[in-house]
């Protein structure tokens, strides 16, 4: 036997490997954009109609991943297959002939975001109509409609191991957390769906905004983040540059804050709003498109420090350009209101994007697809469709921030105190009945800004905290164990979970000290 043969494979296998987990390569980037291959160009639209599209997502099943959902300002949703080989002399028309699914028109305004859930049998539409719509998109047919807002719905994300409850952002200044098993009952309006709504979460009276839409653009939430913990809930707004974190057991007040400007340089300089944010697989980091043409990196364990990378060279000039993080925080892929799509490589911030070339418009939506690596999509102003690959010969086995969670997880961590209130939830939702849907709606106005707990650092907490409750492990999500649409916003004190690192740690009132 050739012993020196099998240790190399040993350690082979074992650089793979982290914490017990397979690392799967992910694509390591150049510094020319050479190392892209565009696979084709896709029309948004039909019949020589073509308006602009503003939102695209993959579906999140490995095997219907290839599968793209692409709508924009007709309120029209059109599938399309991107696994297709498209030949290098077809037009982009031509292309989208042929990797179209099917198409519907959904609604009879813009659409801003879309989202799929539940293996990708159902996509959620969030239009400029102030609802939100759940459709069957085998049938083609709408299953449910969400209307309780006053605005424009902006953005809408899933929870993300119960897809029955989902939070929206809208134009009102307001998010909402909705709960869509409650429509099993007999005779329930769309607007009793809503479990719980914020109001003015953004809204800032001393911020000094621009522009003709000033008004709305003071009080607009522009992005919502169902984390990956499946508690808290991220939100940003076109207010300024601060991300806020919610515990969706007690909505009363953000738990912590985020800012992607430096407030000592924000004093006499505008302030900037959030275009988008996005989140890896694992949670880890966050992303933030900022107005000041800039893409902010945070760690959700680290948010007291502010943004950990910060990327430039795109010009963001609308709050249409979204950018998107790789789902193993990698990379990042940003629209740009030049006509170029931007590449990142996070360890490299410093380093020049990859500028993706083809686009005659504002790009606008992008993003990335789950399992086949390599694979991205940007939409534009043009409407088209790009779709991007990566060369597979430009691979590196380079860890990313994301996949160093679990080695994070095992350094000590900082001592918080409970940063929401300690009020009991049950006059936050109220229901004896363990399967009977939620009926009332929840309205919550959003205090002032200056009364959000302050941040303290270690020291100062190692006074406020016992040290017992800094080693609980996290626990997983107990609500596929409960039939009650309460399971996930209140369940029994008995399984409470901690969220990611216990950093939105939440002790028994017995433990907790006050400041």
């Amino acid at each position: 036997m050739d012993v020196s043969n099998n240790s190399s494979v040993f350690h082979t296998i074992i650089s793979r490997q982290l914490n017990g987990f397979t690392v799967r390569k992910r694509p390591f980037f150049a510094d020319d954009s050479s190392q892209f291959s565009r696979i084709g160009a896709i029309d948004y639209g039909i019949d020589d109609y073509f308006t602009p599209p503003l939102a695209l997502s993959f579906c999140k099943t490995s095997r219907n991943a290839h599968i793209l959902a692409v709508a924009g300002e007709d309120g029209s949703v059109f599938l399309y297959n991107t696994q297709l080989k498209f030949a290098s002399s077809a037009t982009s028309a031509e292309n989208a002939e042929k990797a179209r699914k099917c198409q519907w028109r959904a609604h009879d305004n813009a659409i801003f975001d879309v989202c799929w859930i539940k293996d990708d049998t159902n996509l959620l539409t969030a239009c400029g109509d102030h609802s939100i719509k759940v459709w069957d998109t085998q049938e083609r047919k709408c299953l449910q409609a969400l209307t309780g807002h006053t605005g424009s719905v902006k953005s809408i994300s899933a929870h993300p191991s119960n897809n029955d409850i989902i939070v929206s952002g809208s134009r009102d200044g307001s998010f909402a957390l909705w709960d869509l098993r409650c429509a099993k009952s007999v005779r329930v309006h769309s607007n009793t769906l809503k479990v719980a709504s914020v109001q003015g979460a953004h809204t800032s009276s001393s911020v000094k905004t621009r522009g003709r839409h000033s008004k709305a653009a003071s009080m607009s939430v522009t992005s919502v983040l169902y984390m990956n913990d499946e508690v808290s809930i991220a939100t940003a707004g076109a207010v300024d540059s601060v991300i806020k974190f919610w515990d969706t057991r007690s909505l009363k007040t953000p738990i912590i804050q985020a800012c992607s400007q430096d407030k000592s340089s924000r004093k006499s300089a505008r302030s900037y709003g959030i275009s988008s944010l996005s989140q890896d697989l694992n949670g880890v980091c966050i992303s933030a498109s900022c107005m000041d043409s800039r893409i902010y990196l945070f760690n959700v364990l680290q948010l007291e420090k502010g943004p950990i990378k910060t990327f430039k060279g795109c010009d963001i000039g609308s709050f249409f350009v979204k950018s998107k993080l790789s789902p193993d925080a990698g990379h990042i892929l940003g629209g740009s209101s030049d006509g170029l799509a931007y590449v990142w490589q996070v360890n490299k911030p410093e380093a020049d994007p990859i500028k993706l070339e083809g686009h005659k418009g504002e790009v606008t939506a992008v993003d990335w697809c789950s399992y086949e690596i390599g694979k991205i999509a940007t939409a534009a102003d043009d409407s088209v469709v790009q779709l991007w690959n990566i060369n597979n010969s430009c691979y590196s086995t380079t860890r990313s921030l994301s996949s160093i969670r679990h080695r994070e997880q095992t350094l000590p961590m900082m001592k918080r105190r409970k940063l929401f209130t300690q009020e009991e939830t049950k006059d936050f939702i109220k229901g004896s009945d363990p399967n009977s849907p939620i009926m009332s709606t929840v309205q919550i106005h959003s205090p002032n800004p200056a009364s959000t707990p302050e941040i303290r650092t270690p020291e100062s907490l190692k006074k406020q905290l016992p040290y017992s409750h800094m080693n609980v492990v996290c626990e997983g999500s107990p609500d596929a164990n409960f039939d009650s649409p309460s399971s996930v916003l209140n369940p029994p004190p008995s399984i409470k979970r901690k969220t990611i690192l216990d950093y939105f740690l939440a002790p028994s009132p017995q433990s907790l000290q006050y400041v």
